[in-house]
Parts: structure tokens; C-alpha cells; sequence
């Protein structure tokens, strides 16, 4: 029946959160309960997985500054924040968004259906005696809410002490959040065991994981460098992707620069990565799109297995050799269905794992291969979400604002303290005179070489002197258009100055602007440009 109307109404959904949940409730899940995903892989998703903020996952170390840079974030401490060379975060926090200041012990948050953590019950008490939830009203939280964590300790002593299985707590997590920062600390670079078991938890998430460089104010920019190749080195080793993943290097804190030789670095480096948490809002709905796509291929896979499985156990006897026999050829059943249903290697689960967790089924109890399940899957992905996709881009179009203000962000956005500010072709902005006039002196010299005719120079002898800067004729054509201001095909004095302070900017390494900033615009030409707009 709700098919029926589904195909009918292509206007059903009223946004695509709404989209994502039916789809998922309807078709989706009955899959996943039927073939036992929920046990294998990942518990079922609640309304408000789909309705939640986007969500930031800090990882590292201790001491590698994860609490600090959350407070960076925010400028604002939060409600349970411990902040100290030693191991001080010991629990799971999640900072969100809330009218009251306060603290929300982890067995009260897991029975809260608002908030999306209501499956973290299965990982026990000791678990949720190391998990909160940090309400405050802030800017910051009403965008994204923060996972900060527990300090990923070295040696089998500590790992054992936690009482749960904290790698597998943070999988959950990573699949769950929209971004997942890796925080090291420059000043003492060193990946532990459990830091490397818990990173190849999160396999899988790559696209959602950001490196940050923590701390490397505190070492010189030849330390530095060195650190840095030791830190991709590394990584290289335990993320096993052809990309390479994103550093972002920097003093994440809102104190004075220990060694301020790489303050540009830095500041750049900072702001790219804003500029990516500030993106997350904006791309949520993408993203939740994306992860149910991952989540229906896998669960596709998994009906596959144990529907195999189930065909290839005995009615009557010797279920239990049969049984070992299958585990043991496991990969073998894998490649089958891959042959058999044109599956990618790469939608399968870990097969070691499978094998561990097959151990403790009943296999007589699985299902048969339910082919009208599977078709309703192939229906949500060949037709359903190709109409979510189209809404989403109705979304984001309606939202184009939708960013991450407040805090840090804003500070870094601020009058001449905002990235670039008075760099390159905004070099100037606030001066009365021209910025260009204090080298036309020079640049005069080389117009009058080019014999103007009434004042006036040629594209074809003004192009002569410009590819002399050997810059591409790309970026040379995008610099005559800014310095031809009156559009009329020539260059005077004044825009011939300008094309050379362009060209000058660009040599020096910054970007050129996609329109010519006011203070750049010849005085002469600066009423014609006013009464223009």
C-alpha cells in the first residue's frame, strides 16, 4: 500500500530528513531485522539520528589539546571540561546545544529519544558511566554539537582497566558523525597501539576524517618539518587509502605563539579547517544520504551471506561440523555471491571479524533468501534517493547561508584580522591613497616604450609586455578584464598600472579576485564604476 503511494506522490516527503526515515523504516529496515544486520554490524537507526545537528568526533592521544580546542572553538568553557597534562578527559562528552547550562549522566541520555544515542545502552554500564552530555547555550552548539573523548592511552594495562571496548564505542560514533578530527600533539609524536587499532576502527570513514597537527608553535619550522614527514609516514602505514589525508598544522589555543616564525602557516591552516566545520551544516543532508546508501549496500551483502549460510546447513544432522566447515570457507562463499550478484570486493565485511561474530549464531535459525526485500532496497536506491538527491540541492539552495558562527569563527572573520587581510589585491583596502600609485611611477616608464595612441595602449602591444611575467595566458586574460575598467578593448596609464599590480600579486603567490575590490579601482574610473552599479 505505501508503496503504491510512494510511486504515485513523488511529493511524500516533506524534507529530506523525513525522506531518509520513511525510506529507511519502510523498506530498509525490514532488510536489515530479517538477516540479523543489527547484530553483525551497526543497531538500528532512531528518528533522531536523522533529525540531529551535524556532529564533530574528537580523537587522540591525551595531552594532545582535544578538550582545549573544543573550548577554542567556543571560547567558552563547557560543564564537566578537565584540562591537564596528564590523562584528564576520561569519558565520552558530547557538548550540545541547550537553554540551561548543566550535565546529563549517560544511563539519563540513552533513554532520551531527542537525542541520538539511545543505542549506546548496548555497551553496558561501564560504558555509560563514562559518558555525558555537556548542555550549554552557545553559538557554536546551535550548528554542530562536539564528541569530545576519553585519551587514547599506550600499553595493555590501561586499555584493559576501561571496562568496555572502546574501539568499538568509537566506531559507533564515527558512523553516526560528520566529521571525525584526529588531534596529534607535534611536540611528542608517538602512535600508540591502542591509537592504531582505534584509527583501523574507523575504517571505512576515511572521507570523514581531518588530521590536525596540534601544538607545533612549540618547535621550529625544521622540527616541524620533520614531524610533519613522520606524522604522513605513519599514517600512511595505518590508513591504507591511495589519498593522502588532510593535515591541518597549527596552535589550536587562544594563547601567544611559543615560536611565531610559522604565524602565516597557521593562520591559513586555521582557517581552512573552519572553513570545513563551518561547511558541515550545509552538507548534513548529503551526508546522512551518503551513509544510508553505504548502510543499505552493506545490508544488502549481509542478506546475502546468511541467506547462503541457511541454504547450506543440513535439515537433520551434523549441523554443528557443518557449521565450522562454512566459517572456515567463508571467503569462499564470499567470492561466490560476488561472482553470482555482480557484488564490489569492497561492500563486503571484514572477513576475519564475520567469521568471529558467525561463531556464536544458530544457523538454523536464519532466513531464506527473500527476494521481495531485496527488490524494495533496489527500489530505494535506483528511485528513491535520486529524488532525495534532487531535494537536497532544493535544500541547500534555500539554505545557502547555513554555516557555523559564533566563537573562534567568527573571530577569525573580524576586521583587519581576517584571513588576508591587507595581503595581495587586498593590500590597500584601507588607505586613502592608491596602492597601485606607489609603483606606477615605474610602470608609466614601460607604458610610454609601448607608444600609446591618444593616451592609450592596445590589447595586442599591452598583451607583449604582460607575457613577460611568464604567467599562463589563463591567468593573463582574467588580469586584463579586471584592468580594463571601461570595457573599451584598451589599457590608459592608470589600468595598464593596474594590470602590473595584478600581475605583481598573483607572482607573489595570492589569488586574484573574482571582481575588482573598490580601493584597486583607477580614481579616475571610480565614478564611472559607482554609477554602473
Amino acid at each position: 500500500m505505501f508503496r503504491k503511494t510512494l510511486k504515485k506522490d513523488p511529493e511524500l516527503f516533506q524534507n529530506v530528513a523525513d525522506g531518509l526515515r520513511r525510506l529507511y523504516r519502510t523498506k530498509l529496515f525490514p532488510l536489515e531485522d530479517t538477516y540479523r544486520f543489527h547484530d553483525f554490524h551497526s543497531p538500528a537507526l532512531e528518528d533522531a539520528d536523522f533529525d540531529n545537528k551535524p556532529m564533530v568526533l574528537l580523537v587522540g592521544q591525551y595531552s594532545t589539546g582535544k578538550t582545549t580546542f573544543i573550548r577554542h572553538l567556543m571560547e567558552k568553557d563547557f560543564p564537566g571540561m578537565r584540562i591537564g597534562p596528564e590523562p584528564t578527559t576520561d569519558s565520552f562528552i558530547a557538548v550540545m546545544h541547550g537553554e540551561q547550562e548543566g550535565v546529563i549522566p549517560g544511563n539519563a541520555l540513552v533513554v532520551d529519544p531527542k537525542k541520538p544515542f539511545r543505542k549506546l545502552n548496548a555497551f553496558g554500564n561501564a560504558f555509560l558511566n563514562r559518558f555525558m552530555c555537556a548542555q550549554m547555550p552557545n553559538p557554536v552548539l546551535e550548528s554542530i554539537s562536539i564528541i569530545d573523548t576519553p585519551g587514547i592511552l599506550s600499553g595493555e594495562k590501561q586499555r584493559i582497566s576501561r571496562g568496555y571496548d572502546f574501539a568499538a564505542v568509537l566506531e559507533w560514533f564515527a558512523e553516526r558523525v560528520d566529521r571525525i578530527i584526529l588531534l596529534f600533539d607535534a611536540h611528542k609524536l608517538d602512535i600508540s597501539d591502542e591509537f592504531s587499532e582505534v584509527i583501523r576502527a574507523l575504517k571505512n570513514h576515511e572521507d570523514k576524517m581531518r588530521v590536525v597537527l596540534n601544538k607545533a608553535d612549540q618547535i621550529s619550522t625544521q622540527q616541524l618539518m620533520r614531524v610533519y614527514g613522520a606524522l604522513m609516514w605513519s599514517l600512511g602505514k595505518i590508513i591504507n587509502t591511495p589519498e593522502v589525508v588532510r593535515v591541518y598544522i597549527g596552535s589550536f589555543w587562544a594563547q601567544p605563539l611559543l615560536v611565531p616564525d610559522n604565524r602565516k602557516l597557521f593562520e591559513a591552516e586555521e582557517q581552512d579547517l573552519f572553513a570545513d566545520i563551518q561547511s558541515l551544516p550545509r552538507n548534513a543532508a548529503l551526508r546522512k544520504l551518503n551513509d544510508l546508501i553505504k548502510r543499505a549496500r552493506l545490508a544488502k551483502v549481509q542478506a546475502y551471506i546468511i541467506s547462503s549460510l541457511k541454504k547450506e546447513m543440513p535439515n537433520l544432522f551434523g549441523k554443528d561440523s557443518k557449521k565450522k566447515e562454512l566459517i572456515a570457507n567463508l571467503g569462499e562463499i564470499y567470492q561466490k555471491i560476488e561472482k553470482e550478484h555482480q557484488i564490489s570486493p569492497g561492500d563486503f565485511p571484514n572477513l576475519s571479524k564475520m567469521q568471529e561474530l558467525l561463531n556464536g549464531q544458530d544457523f538454523t535459525k536464519f532466513s531464506a533468501l527473500k527476494p521481495k526485500l531485496l527488490e524494495a532496497v533496489e527500489d530505494m536506491l535506483a528511485n528513491d534517493i535520486a529524488r532525495l538527491m534532487a531535494m537536497v540541492r532544493q535544500e541547500e539552495a534555500s539554505m545557502p547561508s547555513q554555516a557555523v558562527k559564533g566563537g573562534a569563527f567568527d573571530g577569525a572573520m573580524s576586521g583587519p584580522f581576517g584571513h588576508g587581510y591587507g595581503e595581495g589585491a587586498s593590500e590597500g583596502i584601507d588607505e586613502l591613497e592608491w596602492i597601485v600609485g606607489r609603483d606606477k611611477p615605474t610602470y608609466d616608464e614601460i607604458f610610454y616604450t609601448l607608444s600609446p595612441i591618444d593616451g592609450k595602449v592596445s590589447g595586442a602591444s599591452a598583451k607583449k609586455e604582460m607575457v613577460k611575467s611568464k604567467l599562463p595566458n589563463t591567468v593573463l586574460g582574467k588580469i586584463w578584464k579586471l584592468a580594463d575598467v571601461d570595457k573599451d578593448g584598451y589599457l590608459d596609464d592608470e589600468e595598464f598600472a593596474l594590470a602590473n599590480h595584478l600581475i605583481k600579486v598573483k607572482l607573489e603567490g595570492h589569488e586574484l579576485p573574482a571582481e575588482l575590490p573598490h580601493h584597486l579601482v583607477p580614481p579616475s574610473k571610480r565614478e564611472l564604476v559607482t554609477n554602473e552599479q
